[in-house]
């Protein structure tokens, strides 16, 4: 799940110092439609068109490998330029920094942004100071993120704190595991405490903030869908951390009775029983000993280990 923003819009208010002043007279003298100049509606139009096409130069020119924008951030905690935190955070924790330099930036403390059309520094928001042009197609003031590529449907989460994609009308945020999760999961997964706050148990990246796609396996805990996907690829079916099945294993449990029927135990272990414990539904067995593999008695699950003889 990566980063993204949110642009929010404002209604046009009047300050109270502005309305204390206005008299009755101030109020029904306002020029009416018939007081307007020929071709005024048409040159307000233009000037609307003209600061549209102002804010809209070299749209989706700009950018890095991880956003399409029209700024660059300096950052708070090194006071160097980057086009964006993960720039930072790739260059800053590279193997050739020395260790006790290595750092990621603290992105909601960003104040200072580089406009990459006409150089100008500011401070954070959407539109540059100088020339006007809009920085972000989406912007979070909250997360100091700026976007061109709004096809990632990006949206603020206020349960996680981040700025996420994939359409605020597709996630829930579920507050015991931490994180959002698709609309698909809502009443229909295992809740884990903080299950997105860990690492994934493949490759060891950080999951709430991680850029590649996320999926819940049947047991509640998180993983890459890719390293989900790598561990199939070398026939690993059970979760790295409290090895449950990830999938319907019925079909492979089916093969197994069968070759377990083809192959007869030698007779000093023909009848030997041991005690397993099912690692899918948890329960335990006294159950028929076999080199291949020991069934559950409970769920019928070969996902089993032995306990004692």
């Amino acid at each position: 799940m990566g980063e993204v923003a949110i642009m929010h819009s404002e209604p046009l208010q009047f300050e109270g110092s502005d309305r204390k002043h206005m008299t009755e007279k101030d109020v029904y003298n306002q020029p009416s439609n018939a007081e307007y100049m020929p071709g005024e509606e048409s040159s307000q139009s233009a000037d609307h068109k003209n600061i549209n096409d102002l804010r809209e130069r070299e749209y989706m020119e700009h950018g890095c490998q991880h956003y399409r924008r029209r700024c660059r951030i300096r950052a708070p905690c090194c006071n160097e330029v980057f086009d964006c935190r993960h720039c930072h955070n790739e260059a800053k924790n590279d193997i050739n920094i020395d260790q006790k330099h290595r750092h990621d930036i603290p992105r909601h403390q960003i104040n200072q942004v580089i406009c990459s059309l006409c150089g100008t520094e500011q401070s954070v928001q959407q539109n540059c100071i100088n020339c006007g042009v809009c920085m972000g197609k989406y912007f979070c003031g909250t997360c100091k993120l700026f976007d061109d590529d709004v096809s990632k449907q990006q949206y603020h989460c206020n349960g996680c704190g981040i700025c996420r994609t994939g359409g605020c009308e597709n996630f829930f945020h579920c507050h015991k595991c931490g994180c959002c999760y698709s609309i698909l999961l809502k009443d229909k997964h295992p809740c884990v405490e903080g299950a997105m706050h860990h690492d994934c148990p493949v490759c060891f990246e950080y999951l709430f903030e991680t850029m590649n796609d996320v999926t819940v396996m049947p047991c509640g805990h998180t993983i890459h869908k890719s390293c989900l996907y790598e561990m199939r690829e070398h026939f690993q079916y059970a979760c790295p951390l409290c090895s449950k099945s990830v999938c319907d294993m019925s079909k492979v449990w089916e093969k197994m009775d069968l070759e377990i029927a083809a192959t007869p135990m030698p007779e000093p272990y023909r009848n030997k029983m041991v005690w397993i414990l099912c690692n899918d539904c948890g329960k335990t067995s006294h159950a028929k000993f076999h080199f291949v593999a020991q069934k559950c008695l409970n769920c019928k699950s070969y996902n089993t280990r032995q306990t004692r003889g």
